[in-house]
């Protein structure tokens, strides 16, 4: 079947969700909201002043960001030179065997259930261009695409700046306030942000939005409750 000129859209449309920068922007978020209201409460049970619980969570901002950070980059880095270094073993396989390549790829045309004669002239039209060539056996065989590696760099500033938002939210109450009035009003942020987080998320991944909700306010909230009462406990034993 041909289709008519004019009627292909300009993009396509499905979004792109394979970028390294959007995932750790929304677990960076999360989890900078999870573990610093954690903290933030762990401390403040423990019965501490004002001050020792804004210094601890500073400190869980910095160092949370800064390790997301850096695992993030280093993943991400990891990740792009392994595929980089296939994508250069496929690109030394195509300029040493090319009859061999293109048979291959015609292979897997046929088994796909292309014509043989259609299935080797596709494969001979694609290995023409070398840098075409090389485009579609990264991808046809390792599932690669070769310009969607991603930025470890921006992927690594995202989740830092990210994270610091996430954990500045239940900190910021103790900057103007202290005792139990910091203690719900952080409390109080952490669950407002956690509804905007699974918010953000429902529409991102377009799945079940009170289901999506509810697990991010419930990640949020235990473990916060869980870190209060063992600081309290440790707060009166100490």
């Amino acid at each position: 079947m041909t289709v008519p000129e004019g009627t292909l859209p300009d993009d396509d449309h499905h979004r792109d969700v394979s970028g390294g920068a959007a995932r750790a922007a929304v677990f960076g978020v999360s989890d900078g909201l999870v573990s610093n209201v954690g903290l933030i409460l762990g401390v403040a049970g423990a019965n501490t002043s004002s001050s020792v619980v804004r210094l601890a969570g500073l400190a869980g901002l910095l160092a949370g960001g800064i390790s997301m950070a850096a695992g993030e980059y280093n993943s991400m880095r990891v990740q792009a030179e392994l595929f980089e270094r296939e994508i250069g073993l496929e690109r030394q396989e195509l300029a040493r065997n090319p009859l061999i390549e293109m048979a291959e790829l015609a292979a897997r045309y046929e088994s796909r259930g292309i014509d043989r004669d259609l299935a080797g002239q596709i494969a001979e039209q694609i290995m023409a261009d070398p840098q075409v060539a090389l485009e579609v056996h990264v991808r046809e065989e390792m599932g690669i695409d070769p310009d969607g590696l991603g930025s470890p760099l921006a992927a690594a500033l995202s989740s830092l700046v990210a994270f610091g938002i996430g954990a500045s939210i239940p900190l910021a109450p103790w900057f103007l306030a202290s005792g139990d009035a910091a203690i719900l009003a952080s409390l109080i942020l952490a669950v407002v942000a956690a509804i905007v987080v699974g918010e953000a998320t429902f529409r991102f991944t377009e799945t079940q939005r009170w289901m999506t909700i509810g697990r991010q306010v419930a990640f949020t909230v235990i473990p916060a409750a869980l870190t209060y009462a063992i600081g309290s406990l440790v707060g009166v034993t100490v």
